[in-house]
């Protein structure tokens, strides 16, 4: 099975090339990019289903969410306010992992440098 995040090297390998660096970093940041996309869709499918919204509304209230800003417009649905406290604690979640994806590679980096720097003393 394919890896979906890039493998790093370990403390025996030397540093990847600028270049190399720079897509791994583009590679982690499309993985990045992809997860925001479903979650915004997933978003406005349950405000479009749930609460009937329009789906520039939906849009605008899973966008909001994801953004760590909160709902535009309040649910009023009982399905709708389960929905919107659900998709806030998964939209909380999805901000550290995407941070963590993109900030990975280069805390990896940085680290390897350290570890090379302390290997050459």
């Amino acid at each position: 099975m394919k890896r979906l995040l890039p493998e790093f090297e370990n403390r025996t390998q030397s540093v990847i090339p600028q270049h190399q660096f720079i897509i791994r970093l583009a590679h982690s940041g499309i993985i990045a990019l992809a997860l925001i996309v479903i979650s915004l869709f997933l978003g406005m499918s349950g405000y479009h289903i749930l609460e009937d919204q329009s789906w520039i509304d939906a849009f605008l209230n899973a966008s909001m969410l994801l953004g760590g800003m909160g709902p535009v417009n309040t649910p009023i649905t009982f399905g709708g306010k389960l929905f919107a406290g659900l998709y806030a604690l998964y939209c909380g979640l999805v901000v550290i992992i995407v941070a963590g994806v993109i900030l990975a590679p280069v805390a990896h980096r940085i680290l390897h440098r350290f570890h090379m720097e302390n290997r050459d003393q």
